[in-house]
């Protein structure tokens, strides 16, 4: 492979600015010519005072865990935090799951250290990690022993409480796979997902078919960039994750690597397998 693998192509980042720019910078430095442009953009939940009850319920020690799937739901979590409590969300009696290591990073720079970030980064993942809690294994610390299964904690009414903060258009696999285990999952919407017009440039870039691949970091924003630019034989998707290939899969894009980390570094590689004749080689050997 060269240094510069991704000379002459051209990838289309459909992320706000502040999300895209370290995947950029990688894949420019491998040669690429990046437009960044989103299509989806964060918007406050309809009903404040819902997320801001989770918030009060949770400084009171009323959830047993905090599951949490996106940036935007921490940033909207913490914003309730600071409307209805004093110091961090790190201060919050509850144990702390991020579904990948973004999300566990957002979680960090809030002041809360999460005790499970799966290597399925998914909702499937975060659902069988809990499970694995269920036993301890031998040596592990104190603090670590107490990072179960929800199943193993009780309360008067029946299993823990597990709070969802998540964004309206969530699917209800993790209520649905909580209340499977035992436990009394609360949904709380933390954001709207709404349109955000994708700039000029992306799309007639998009429209001459100058655009090699899309990254594609949710199902969210895929079936978006579907809505906006529609679907293209000659476009490769690279997806963040299984349920993103899936929904890609769903609205007609081609998914032709799926990142073996959910951060910028598995981003990056992905888009290189997606874009290599070795890489293409391999994938048609693969599937005969």
């Amino acid at each position: 492979m060269t240094e510069r693998p991704l000379d002459g192509r051209t990838v289309l980042v459909p992320r706000s600015l502040d999300r895209a720019v370290g995947l950029a910078a990688r894949l420019h430095e491998l040669g690429a010519r990046v437009l960044v442009s989103p299509v989806i953009e964060r918007a406050p939940a309809d009903d404040l005072d819902a997320l801001d009850d989770a918030a009060r319920d949770l400084a009171a020690g009323g959830y047993a865990w905090v599951l949490v799937t996106s940036v935007n739901a921490v940033d909207e979590l913490a914003a309730a935090w600071a409307r209805v409590a004093s110091g961090s969300l790190g201060d919050a009696p509850a144990r702390w799951a991020a579904v990948g290591p973004s999300t566990a990073r957002a979680l960090r720079e809030a002041g809360v250290e999460p005790a499970l970030v799966p290597e399925d980064h998914s909702a499937l993942g975060l659902l069988a990690a809990l499970r694995s809690l269920a036993a301890p294994a031998p040596g592990v610390s104190e603090r670590g022993s107490r990072i179960r299964d929800p199943r193993s904690d009780t309360s008067d009414d029946g299993g823990p409480r597990v709070l969802l903060p998540l964004g309206d258009l969530a699917r209800p696999t993790l209520e649905r796979g909580l209340t499977s285990m035992g436990a009394r999952p609360h949904v709380v919407t933390a954001y709207r997902t709404v349109t955000h017009l994708i700039d000029g440039e992306a799309r007639e870039a998009w429209a001459a078919g100058t655009v090699d691949a899309v990254v594609l970091t949710s199902g969210s924003v895929t079936r978006e960039v579907v809505t906006q630019l529609g679907a293209r034989d000659d476009v490769v998707g690279v997806a963040i994750g299984t349920p993103t290939a899936r929904a890609a899969e769903d609205v007609g894009l081609r998914v032709a690597a799926v990142a073996a980390t959910a951060d910028d570094a598995g981003l990056a590689d992905a888009t290189v397998r997606a874009l290599t004749p070795a890489s293409e080689t391999t994938d048609r050997g693969a599937s005969s």
